[in-house]
């Protein structure tokens, strides 16, 4: 049997599709796989973007027929299956997340649900041909979660901590419904010291104190009970349900004013959390205030103000000194310093000409500029930025994963053993039923892993927030921890560790050309070509005013150079190992001197040949970026144990540039394929290694490291997409910042941990030994959430001088 292959990219045949891992990918993959013809598909992983790979019978289905196939099946795909972020209010707490998530997932047609309590997001894939959004909203009302309306909306999260529960929107006033949560906590609190008071000083009659005590079980318990309950008629236990049992426990023993005291400090604890948890929301929803809602746009000869969402791309934006600029755009007349902090974190304004870059959310400082408008306003940088934040918060960091999966195992195994030490003690003699009965209760609070499972999201969360505001785009809580671990950075050369803004140097002739000769070969070869060099090529042709000639059939030769024609001739640019490799193409040793000479001043070298005789040679100057060597101390200091260039460039050029800078390693001359090589053994000698490029044509090697790190996120929409960190600024200067961040991030994730089990273990056993009472229990067990809360939002006040 004949087989052929074909390798489509994912995003192009499916373009809604965000995550190499996302559960609709091996759908499509087993949908193809089962039409005639095909032999095989399976998803290459491994590649950026994702590819799909198509094995075929010729003699049972034609290429074009395959094609046509994996398109209209992504897109029957696309229109089935749907991908909903959906903000949530009235979630009391962190653990409760995970149940909830896996009561969604168990609904027919949900392929995947993950609800982050410290973004307040709810993340659903699921098949429209068996429930919509709204199914899925009634269920979560259903479980006293409260969906908002519309799409996700960072400027609107800091309002869902205080929304009202499920179907009391309408019913009370919006003062009201936005203090929810606090008049419940200070209703309980007012009842219980009512009844505290009643029983202990003014002796009233004892069913008026029974009524307050009972009230301020009804409004202290409310918001828990509305979470337990529901949960526990589908099988799932969680903190609240823990918190609920012991305050009934309390009071089936007469204890009414410990189990008032328990669900006030509870709901209080809550509050504090939500309070604090609200910082570091509101420091993600700011990026959202950044975008204007107006603009001034010239139609028709007039200059009218108009919304920012119907603004066409072509048209021209009016902006004003000290407006925010409301489009990605290009100048095209004016020009002006505009502060870029906003968006890319650099604290110097930057000079803004004509035919220059702008971004929405900047800020215009000097004088007004005309924008051509580049991007739609649901497409442009800020657009995108806060999408990709808010997506971060689905990805979970390997802590996070592990404490989902603790708390799974641990609560389930507390009301065991609580059942055991209220039932045993009393089989065997050793106390009252009364007494092992308040030390289940007590063991049912100690055990509670609120503080568990908040402090990883909410350092997850914190930490993203503080990036997002600094210029770094972190994309998910997994990319956060790898980054702090890492041991080792790869750096590639052009662009990164220099310029990237390639002088020619030096033209030399040979073999009796002229120098504007050359120039006009290679300036007429390098036209569609986009690598620095050519650039430098072109640009000096244009200073010179040169003619270029039309050339033919252009041929990349990856990591050596070109091949093209020019009136009938073969012309070859590039390296010197293309000609050593060309068949026929004698290399002369006064050219190999020339080439040899050029590298030894550490200059990049291509040579020209023109019917495989040489022409001339170029060199080329980039000089090295100026704060390259101070981050690479930085880095250092930080801890980093290996800087590593890879490049495809000459050995006597890379070590020049490394020498100069403070590389501890070079691995020069290396084509595509040999970087992803050089990852694989630095992975395999330190463990842990970020990838530092462009995100271009480094896409493959920042696939393939720890955490690829893209530089000029702010003007690359590839950059954003295929990199696991973006640097919105094309420069170095926030890489300490992003490695000291997420060590600090990985630091405060672990010390919450260690809060977390300690207190409970501590907890547990004063409970088990009968050492500590029901209130103080509540008191520590709400602290430690509330600690690890504070803990996270130390990370929004993180600097590096």
């Amino acid at each position: 049997m004949t087989e052929q292959t074909i390798e489509l990219e994912i995003p192009l045949i499916l373009p809604n599709i965000e995550d190499e891992q996302d559960a609709c990918l091996p759908i499509f993959e087993s949908d193809l796989q089962a039409r005639k013809g095909i032999i095989k598909a399976h998803l290459k992983r491994e590649c950026v973007p994702v590819t799909l790979c198509i094995h075929y019978d010729p003699n049972l289905i034609s290429l074009a027929s395959v094609q046509r196939m994996a398109e209209k099946a992504g897109s029957d795909l696309a229109s089935i299956y749907r991908h909903e972020q959906i903000p949530f209010s009235g979630m009391d707490n962190a653990d409760s997340a995970f149940t909830v998530g896996q009561i969604l997932s168990r609904m027919p047609g949900v392929l995947h649900a993950n609800l982050n309590f410290a973004a307040g997001l709810a993340f659903v894939a699921y098949d429209s041909r068996l429930l919509s959004r709204g199914d899925i909203e009634k269920r979560l009302q259903s479980l006293g979660i409260q969906p908002l309306a519309g799409k996700i909306k960072l400027p609107d999260l800091d309002a869902e901590l205080s929304s009202a529960p499920a179907g009391t929107s309408s019913l009370l006033p919006e003062l009201v419904q936005q203090q929810w949560r606090i008049i419940l906590v200070v209703l309980a609190g007012l009842s219980l010291l009512l009844g505290w008071l009643g029983e202990s000083v003014f002796l009233w009659p004892e069913a008026v104190v029974l009524a307050l005590y009972i009230f301020s079980y009804l409004t202290g318990g409310y918001e828990a009970a509305t979470h337990a309950i529901p949960a526990l008629f589908k099988g799932k236990f969680d903190t609240d349900f823990l918190m609920i049992a012991a305050a009934v426990g309390a009071a089936a023993l007469g204890e009414w004013a410990e189990g008032a005291f328990l669900l006030f400090l509870f709901g209080l604890g809550h509050a504090g959390e939500h309070y604090a948890l609200d910082r570091a929301r509101n420091a993600v929803s700011a990026l959202g205030e950044l975008m204007p809602k107006s603009a001034h746009v010239e139609r028709d000869g007039k200059i009218i103000e108009v919304p920012v969402e119907q603004i066409r791309i072509g048209e021209i934006v009016i902006v004003r000194p000290g407006d925010r600029i409301p489009v990605d755009g290009e100048v095209s007349s004016g020009a002006s310093a505009v502060d870029q902090s906003p968006i890319t974190g650099e604290s110097v304004p930057v000079e803004k000409w004509i035919g220059d870059e702008v971004f929405a959310g900047t800020i215009n400082q000097d004088a007004a500029l005309e924008v051509r408008v580049t991007q739609l306003a649901k497409d442009n940088t800020l657009a995108r930025v806060m999408q990709l934040v808010a997506e971060a918060q689905s990805q979970q960091s390997p802590t996070q994963r592990f404490t989902e999966r603790f708390t799974t195992r641990f609560v389930p195994a507390v009301l065991v053993l609580v059942i055991l030490v209220i039932a045993i003690p009393p089989l065997m003699g050793w106390m009252t039923f009364e007494d092992s009965f308040y030390r289940g209760m007590l063991l049912l609070i100690a055990a509670s892993p609120c503080a568990l499972a908040l402090g990883t999201p909410a350092a997850v969360l914190s930490g993203i927030a503080q990036a997002a505001r600094n210029g770094v785009l972190i994309k998910g809580g997994v990319h956060l921890e790898n980054l702090g671990a890492v041991h080792a950075v790869a750096f590639d050369k052009t662009g990164t560790l220099t310029q990237g803004k390639l002088t020619l140097s030096d033209v030399v002739p040979v073999n009796g050309y002229q120098p504007d000769e050359i120039l006009q070969i290679a300036a007429a070869a390098e036209q569609q070509a986009n690598h620095p060099m050519a650039k430098a090529v072109l640009l000096e042709a244009r200073d010179r005013a040169l003619e270029l000639p039309p050339a033919e059939g252009l041929e990349n030769v990856p990591g050596k150079g070109i091949r093209t024609s020019i009136a009938g001739e073969p012309v070859l640019i590039g390296s010197l190992r293309l000609f050593q490799t060309t068949p026929g193409h004698p290399v002369e040793p006064g050219v190999a001197r020339i080439f040899e000479q050029l590298e030894d001043d550490g200059k990049s070298v291509m040579g020209v040949s023109v019917n495989h005789i040489f022409v001339g040679v170029f060199g080329f100057a980039d000089s090295t970026r100026p704060d390259v060597k101070r981050v690479l101390a930085e880095l250092r200091a930080l801890g980093i144990k290996a800087l590593v260039m890879l490049t495809g460039d000459h050995p006597d050029v890379a070590h020049r540039i490394a020498a100069e800078v403070g590389l501890t390693e070079v691995k020069a001359e290396l084509l595509p394929e040999h970087k992803l090589d050089a990852i694989r053994e630095l992975k395999e000698e330190y463990g842990s290694v970020a990838m530092v490029g462009d995100g271009v044509n480094d896409a493959p090697a920042l696939a393939t490291a720890t955490v690829g790190i893209a530089m000029g996120g702010a003007g690359t929409a590839v950059a954003l997409e295929t990199a696991d960190v973006a640097l919105m600024a094309d420069d170095l200067s926030k890489l300490p910042f992003a490695v000291g961040l997420s060590r600090a991030s990985r630091s405060i994730i672990r010390q919450n941990v260690a809060i977390a089990m300690g207190v409970i273990i501590m907890l547990v056993l004063s409970s088990f030994f009968g050492l500590i009472g029901l209130s103080l229990a509540v008191i520590l067990h709400e602290g430690s959430s509330v600690v690890v809360v504070l803990n996270a939002l130390r990370l929004l006040r993180y600097q590096r001088e």
